[in-house]
């Protein structure tokens, strides 16, 4: 059970199982505090474990009547709904806005979705890589004379999807305190891998400086030879970050490299050259012996880690970063930390249907009528 203390004590969030955004979004709310339900289909294609510390799960036949009749009855009092389906989905099932609000004024129906809830694409199947693509920020991503390189699924799933679609959920929170009703957040991954890079859009504009090039020629796109990633002597790597000129004059410090014999830091058509030097200077050590020599100096050069050594590296477990789940492996701890609310993490990974008559009973569901739903599949216990 959550802490007293806690952020998010008290309220009531159902999430409807999908795959990365929608149960990133449940954990938020449910790290910092929140109750999270978490509706299952009886045998979905892919696990939905990930992301799922903390929830409770009922599993639900929503094909059944009976089924959305049991939803309907645990949105009835919730403070929050998270959706992952496609635009209409909801709707057909007879979960829409429009059913749900009437009934619980004071909902905020959160729908994540890949394109949004309207638009000429609303209804086309895509991915992270596809909803980057769309904002025109993969166009940045990647080396020179190398095809656009997906920054895995992290942009538009999680930081312009979870994230996002949780700060709406919160923004809608706020709303509610003044008005007492509640609202439709539509939290579309394109859209807010876009709004996650407004970076981007804006320094093209406002400091042209920044890309005086073609993907991967410039600043922070692995053109610039002081902020990319350079090999060890050991098949290891470093990480260089080292934009400012007092960083800069410590990067060379550390690589024992004179600047009077280089090309001048910002003389970009001679970026090639200090690369290759870098390049030089770093294959001549391992990784642990540039640490070491890096350690003493402030020239914002660090080690790529593994997530091992990332669990393990001291400042890391200094600040509480990554917990032990069990069977051993590392995951992190929510970020940010709030200083009057600490956070207890419930660790435990709910079985598909591990609640499910817990939850029924709560709902005023008798034995009687628990075990005829059972009978009925209409709902699953796990096993």
């Amino acid at each position: 059970m959550p802490s007293q203390d806690m952020a998010l004590k008290g309220l009531k969030v159902i999430e409807m199982a999908g795959l990365a955004p929608s149960p990133f979004a449940g954990m938020l709310l449910s790290d910092y505090g929140a109750e999270v339900i978490r509706i299952d289909q009886p045998k979905p294609l892919l696990s939905t474990n990930v992301m799922a510390r903390g929830k409770k799960s009922i599993s639900i036949n929503l094909k059944k009547p009976g089924g959305v009749e049991i939803v309907k009855k645990l949105i009835n009092d919730a403070d929050i709904l998270i959706e992952p389906f496609r635009p209409g989905v909801m709707e057909k099932l007879g979960l829409g806005p429009e059913v749900l609000l009437k009934d619980n004024k004071k909902l905020i129906y959160a729908r994540l979705s890949g394109y949004g809830q309207n638009g000429s694409m609303s209804q086309a199947a895509g991915h992270d890589i596809n909803y980057v693509a769309m904002t025109g920020v993969l166009s940045k991503l990647g080396r020179a004379n190398e095809p656009p390189f997906p920054p895995i699924n992290l942009l538009a799933d999680f930081a312009g999807g979870s994230i996002l679609c949780v700060m709406g959920i919160l923004i809608a929170l706020h709303s509610r305190a003044s008005s007492g009703v509640g609202q439709v957040v539509d939290a579309a991954l394109t859209d807010g891998a876009a709004y996650a890079s407004s970076f981007l859009f804006s320094s093209l504009n406002q400091i042209p400086m920044m890309w005086p090039g073609q993907r991967g020629h410039n600043l922070l796109d692995s053109g610039c030879p002081y902020y990319n990633t350079y090999g060890t002597k050991d098949g290891r790597y470093m990480a260089v970050g080292a934009l400012e000129p007092q960083f800069y004059t410590d990067l060379l410090k550390g690589l024992e490299l004179e600047n009077a014999q280089l090309p001048h830091q910002m003389e970009l058509p001679k970026w090639g050259e200090l690369a290759k030097a870098f390049k030089e200077k770093f294959a001549s050590k391992s990784q642990s012996e540039w640490v070491d020599v890096f350690s003493k100096l402030d020239a914002c050069v660090t080690p790529v880690l593994t997530f091992a050594e990332a669990a393990k590296h001291p400042h890391n477990r200094e600040r509480g970063m990554f917990v032990e789940v069990p069977g051993g492996a590392a995951e992190p701890t929510p970020s940010p930390k709030l200083s009057a609310n600490p956070i207890e993490l419930d660790l435990n990974i709910p079985k598909l249907g591990q609640h499910t008559m817990e939850i029924l009973q709560s709902l005023g569901y008798d034995e009687e009528s628990s075990n005829k739903l059972l009978n009925d599949q209409v709902i699953n216990v796990s096993k």
